[in-house]
């Protein structure tokens, strides 16, 4: 029913059901005017993501899952297409473990030449349900699209706040300064990837996504990825073994990579898929660096 992109993005795999853990964590449905639905004649195309609740209005997720974001159905990009202004609205987030897609009318419905239709009638509802929260998305000022692996964060600002989504110890928590680093020399430590992924990605089949789902990670190094060094990508094992369950696939991009098992703190964003069979490892970018926290700040969020 969604067009959801593949890579970059990241779903839970192997993993088991959340099961009301992280009642913060929620599924980001939005629409991108600019881009391409195959099966349309004109742009635009809807997508999904996972974000986390850091207070009762401010979202955390990736930054490529915030570009480019419409405003009443209307681009955001900037004339030159270099790079994407803020503040798109057309994104909403849904807290419920399984978010309840039956009122969309299929695409089907408004092929090949209604995709301003589908706009319309999707948007509709969304705004309508109460469950679907409406937003306005940022993502960091040196986001670059072309190059996500840097700067890969991003923000929604809620239009009414959320309270009912805490637990009994809040929402989401920013970590401190470099807390990555330190927890990577504890040995066998484990993580927690929390997101609305497939279950299951393979060149001809996917199963599985829009339903919150938890798995155990190991984290495999803080080296980065595409020659890029340390202090931005962090890589988790995506693999079943010994204390581990699985890890990220397609739609769990922007959802929080957590301390431990029983943590709230998001040590990294689910950012990137390393292959497209979600097996192997997988790609976070860091939060825990001085300057991402700096910029988070601005949305009056900070570790604690």
């Amino acid at each position: 029913m969604l067009l959801v992109p593949s890579l970059p993005a990241a779903a839970i795999v192997n993993g088991v059901p959340d099961d009301g853990e992280h009642p913060y964590v929620g599924q980001l449905l939005y629409y991108v005017p600019d881009a391409v639905d195959s099966r349309f004649d004109d742009p635009g195309g809807w997508f999904t993501c996972t974000g986390t609740l850091l207070d009762e209005t401010t979202v955390l997720t990736a930054g490529h899952c915030v570009y480019g974001i419409g405003t009443d159905g209307e681009p955001t990009t900037l004339p030159d297409g270099a790079l994407s202004s803020t503040g798109g609205t057309d994104v909403w987030i849904n807290f419920l473990e399984a978010p309840d897609y039956s009122a969309l009318p299929p695409s089907s419905t408004f092929v090949p030449d209604g995709n301003d239709e589908r706009y319309d009638a999707w948007s509709a509802v969304l705004d309508a349900d109460p469950d679907w929260r409406s937003a306005t998305a940022y993502h960091h000022p040196e986001y670059d699209d072309g190059n996500f692996v840097l700067h890969d964060l991003g923000v929604l600002v809620l239009d009414e706040p959320a309270p009912d989504y805490a637990t009994s110890d809040g929402f989401g928590v920013l970590p401190e300064v470099g807390l990555l680093d330190r927890l990577a020399r504890v040995k066998g430590r484990t993580y927690e990837p929390v997101g609305y992924g497939l279950e299951e990605s393979g060149p001809l089949t996917a199963s599985g996504g829009d339903t919150r789902r938890k798995a155990t990670q190991k984290l495999v190094n803080l080296n980065g990825v595409f020659g890029y060094g340390k202090g931005t990508s962090a890589k988790f094992s995506n693999n079943q073994g010994t204390n581990t369950t699985g890890g990220t696939c397609s739609g769990d991009s922007g959802g929080p990579v957590l301390a431990g098992d029983t943590s709230h703190v998001i040590v990294a964003v689910t950012s990137f898929g390393i292959n497209p069979t979600c097996t192997g490892s997988d790609g976070a970018y860091r939060v825990d660096q001085a300057d991402d926290l700096a910029w988070l700040a601005t949305f009056g969020v900070t570790a604690p």
